[in-house]
C-alpha cells in the first residue's frame, strides 16, 4: 500500500527511531530502569512534532498516521 504523502527520509528515520525506542521500553521487565529510554522517547517526540515537514501540511493528522505506517513498514522490511 502506497501513501499519498511524500515524507523526507529524516522524518521517516525519526519515526523509526521512536518506534524502536518504544518497543525497547515495552520489552523491559517490571522494575527495570526506564529513565534513559523514556528520556529518548520524549526527545524523539519533540523532534517529530517540530519537524519542518509539519509546518507546510494542512492535513497533519492523516500525514502523521501515514508516516507512522511508512516507518513501521521500513522496520518490518529490515527483519
Amino acid at each position: 500500500m502506497s501513501t499519498p504523502f511524500r515524507f523526507p527520509e529524516d522524518l521517516i528515520t525519526l519515526q523509526r527511531a521512536w518506534q524502536q525506542t518504544y518497543a525497547e521500553l515495552a520489552q523491559l521487565p517490571a522494575g527495570a530502569s526506564t529513565t534513559a529510554l523514556r528520556g529518548r522517547l520524549i526527545a524523539l517526540s519533540a523532534h517529530l512534532c517540530t519537524h519542518p515537514y509539519w509546518s507546510v501540511k494542512s492535513f497533519r493528522s492523516a500525514a502523521a498516521s501515514s508516516v507512522q505506517c511508512a516507518a513501521r513498514r521500513a522496520l518490518t522490511s529490515l527483519g
